[in-house]
């Protein structure tokens, strides 16, 4: 269900669209309580009508928000009060990385810090038990300022044995 531009989702006004994947679909929004910028995940339809996806879906935002690491986007909440589900999440200025991609080779002198931004965000994930589903170009966006990777879309929570 795509939402247009003034759109309210609980505190959150939706300015426009930012992607979209197989989990739904992303929108800058504004937070008007805090008067901030934030990212809007917003469930499909049909995943919000499945019981055992919205319960995949709130245990993975969960493990998500337990993670503090300079290069995974912060879980602000979820947002259920009215209309579509929604994850929302800190705003992450920057090209996607496949834009970067689609234009050639990235040098190697940029390439290695985004590898190793990557590496660190999934490496403090993976020490407290979640894992990430897969690794699409598309769910990945380097920041060049805050050094900060969106990877919420796709990460899950593993059961580590004790």
């Amino acid at each position: 269900m795509p939402l247009s531009p003034g759109t309210r989702l609980g505190p959150y006004e939706i300015g426009g669209p930012l992607g979209a994947g197989g989990m739904g679909e992303v929108y800058r929004a504004t937070d008007t309580s805090l008067g901030r910028q934030v990212a809007i995940k917003v469930l499909p339809d049909a995943f919000a009508q499945d019981p055992e996806r919205m319960a995949r879906f709130e245990r993975e935002a969960k493990a998500l928000a337990s993670l503090n690491h300079p290069n995974i986007a912060i879980i602000h909440g979820l947002e259920k009060s009215q209309g579509p589900y929604a994850l929302v999440m800190e705003l992450v200025e920057g090209e996607d990385l496949s834009q970067q991609i689609s234009r050639g080779p990235i040098p190697l002198d940029e390439a290695l810090p985004i590898a190793r931004q990557i590496a660190e965000a999934l490496e403090a994930a993976h020490e407290q038990g979640i894992t990430h589903r897969d690794q699409p170009a598309v769910g990945e966006e380097a920041d060049r300022r805050a050094d900060r990777l969106i990877a919420a879309s796709t990460a899950r929570a593993a059961r580590t044995a004790a």
